[in-house]
């Protein structure tokens, strides 16, 4: 009958990495972490840990408890269900460990968040809608059947 009711410990796991929805919750909180630029020690004092502990939550390697999620969610200023986007409940590969993406998807990803750090430290309501008028225009000079859809 315990079968049955684990749904949990059904899941393909590796010993190593940790549970799936536990590395994807960890990889939400570095994602967040990362586009406001705090580092892992910056995160950890707000939430009275070491860093060595919002890495083990990062890499999944450590399960983050519920009021420990709930503070996160306040430091990091996104709400819980944040955490569980995009989650498909099967196994999913930690960024960077997976073969399959090359260098050029992670750089990508890098520019990315340096691009919405930028974004996010201008000041003027102005001078941040001409900047996110600048790049929908060069969006559209470049791939402009893909960038039809991009909301104002």
């Amino acid at each position: 009958m315990r079968g049955s009711l684990d749904t949990h410990s059904a899941r393909t796991r590796d010993s190593e990495s940790g549970d799936p929805v536990d590395i994807h919750v960890g990889s939400r909180v570095r994602q967040r972490r990362q586009l406001l630029g705090l580092s892992q020690e910056k995160l950890a004092a707000a939430l009275g840990l070491t860093f060595q502990q919002v890495q083990k939550y990062e890499r999944g390697t450590n399960r983050i408890s519920a009021s420990r999620l709930y503070a996160i969610s306040q430091a990091l200023d996104v709400p819980l269900s944040y955490f569980f986007e995009e989650f498909d409940g099967g196994m999913l590969t930690p960024l960077g460990d997976d073969p399959e993406t090359s260098l050029n998807d992670l750089d990508v990803k890098r520019d990315t968040f340096q691009l919405v750090r930028a974004y996010l430290r201008i000041s003027d309501p102005h001078t941040k809608r001409r900047f996110f008028e600048l790049v929908k225009s060069m969006a559209r000079l470049v791939s402009p059947d893909e960038n039809e859809n991009v909301a104002d």
